[in-house]
């Protein structure tokens, strides 16, 4: 029996669909409208060069190119699948939209088309934790689980083999949310904080997009909201289904909070249930009781607490999130290159520790204030070192600060990684913690932030 999957594929046989940005992420999308008849246009605005092998296999999957600075100029396509990072007003996206032009992307159609239930994370800080964290409880519960979105992985790629009963756990940024008109079934609000200024054009932008995550559920949707932010609290006003809230400070009265002794509490509309106490948790950080919170409120009803107790006392991390890459001399070295905010290195890498560290920083400017963190620097840093776009801001930010004092922390600036893990290393000691959270975007030396941390790690794995 033909599907709604199959017939809305079949629609686009012999019609053009462009597929904008060449990665990873999009070789299987080329496969899989290749697979029913439409023709695909493969575009960047990078070189064949700078693309290396990923050209390669775009024009191996079936795509045909079109690279280059003007590479949506006059773009002759019946559907064009923007890519999260495109501004969604942009001017050659408006023409096409006015040229009769389907403009869409590929969060658009999986959420149109997947058949399970979707349970989906955004926020500031926090996420990509927070969604993984919710994706092993769901595993270790004995569910059939598609993780994915802004995490890493596309998921319209698998559609054809996702069933009913599994379950989509997907992180969703705001440049996905901004063009959303579907709410998830279960949807949850980390924090906001100001973020991606450089690309939405004014922090109401911002929260607007983020807001697309909960104004579109029914009233059989559920939204888990944090308490203890603001912004993510002031959403309720939208939500039609149950809400939840989440907090590390205050009793709630439906969701998960830490109580004064230490525990966290599920209250289930005045049941409450202890899970464990928040010390069991391995990855540390206060942050990290939050995405906890947050985790078991979405979770709450389809995973039990004995689950939620395994998974916590199991579950080391992300790859780049505080993550250990080695211990050598005594000195601890920690890849915390999600690190891509200020708000995010002061909640993450800044609170974590009992001793001040050696802190590698700085990056990509987005347009945001340094002023708190250079506040909390000099209470928690002794040897700051700086390179990138935003060193100025962040030194002046912590040379203002009514905490700081000439030496405390050591500012030291360099040209570039290199220079900074061996700059860390002369002057760490034994029982020194040196950790690189940039407090900034990557994409002024590097293609993103996981990129950035690799290479951190791998100039640390190579000290002698």
């Amino acid at each position: 029996m033909e599907t709604k999957i199959q017939r809305f594929f079949e629609n686009f046989s012999g019609k053009t669909i462009a597929l904008c940005g060449i990665g990873g992420s999009n070789l299987p999308l080329i496969r899989l409208f290749r697979k029913y008849g439409a023709h695909v246009l493969a575009c960047d605005k990078r070189s064949r060069e700078a693309l290396g092998d990923n050209a390669a296999l775009a024009e191996e999957a079936g795509a045909m190119l079109r690279l280059g600075e003007e590479y949506l100029t006059d773009l002759q396509a019946d559907v064009i699948f923007r890519t999260p990072g495109m501004k969604f007003y942009m001017d050659e996206l408006n023409e096409a939209r006015r040229n009769g032009v389907v403009v869409t992307s590929e969060m658009e159609v999986f959420f149109d088309l997947c058949p399970c239930r979707i349970i989906a994370v955004t926020g500031s800080d926090g996420k990509t934790t927070t969604t993984t964290i919710i994706s092993e409880m769901l595993k270790a519960q004995g569910y059939t689980v598609h993780l994915g979105g802004n995490i890493g992985h596309p998921l319209l790629p698998d559609i054809e083999a996702i069933a009913p009963e599994d379950i989509a756990v997907v992180e969703l940024s705001s440049f996905q949310l901004i063009s959303m008109r579907k709410s998830p079934d279960i949807a949850v609000v980390t924090n906001l904080a100001p973020n991606h200024l450089d690309i939405h054009k004014d922090m109401q932008e911002y929260i607007d997009a983020k807001k697309n995550i909960v104004l579109h559920q029914n009233a059989f949707g559920k939204a888990v909201l944090n308490l203890d932010n603001e912004l993510s609290d002031s959403f309720e006003a939208d939500t039609r289904g149950r809400v939840l809230k989440f907090s590390r400070r205050k009793k709630v009265q439906s969701g998960a909070f830490l109580s004064e002794d230490g525990s966290i509490i599920m209250n289930d509309y005045g049941r409450e249930t202890r899970i464990m106490p928040a010390s069991d948790i391995k990855i540390p950080g206060l942050h990290n009781i939050e995405n906890y919170l947050a985790a078991i409120s979405a979770v709450w009803g389809l995973v039990t607490p004995e689950t939620i107790r395994q998974v916590a006392v199991s579950f080391g991390g992300v790859e780049h999130r505080a993550e250990l890459v080695r211990e050598l001399d005594g000195v601890r070295y920690y890849n915390d290159a999600i690190g891509t905010s200020p708000t995010r290195t002061i909640k993450g890498t800044l609170s974590l520790y009992d001793r001040k560290i050696i802190l590698i920083a700085g990056g990509y400017d987005k347009h945001l204030s340094y002023d708190e963190m250079g506040a909390v620097i000099p209470d928690t840093v002794k040897v700051l070192i700086l390179f990138g776009a935003t060193a100025d801001k962040i030194e002046t930010a912590t040379r203002k600060a009514p905490a700081y004092t000439e030496g405390n922390p050591v500012i030291i600036r360099v040209q570039n990684m290199e220079e900074a893990v061996e700059t860390a290393r002369v002057h760490a000691v034994p029982g020194d913690i040196v950790s690189m959270s940039p407090a900034s975007a990557s994409f002024d030396l590097y293609k993103n932030f996981a990129e950035k941390g690799l290479h951190f790690k791998r100039l640390v794995d190579e000290l002698k």
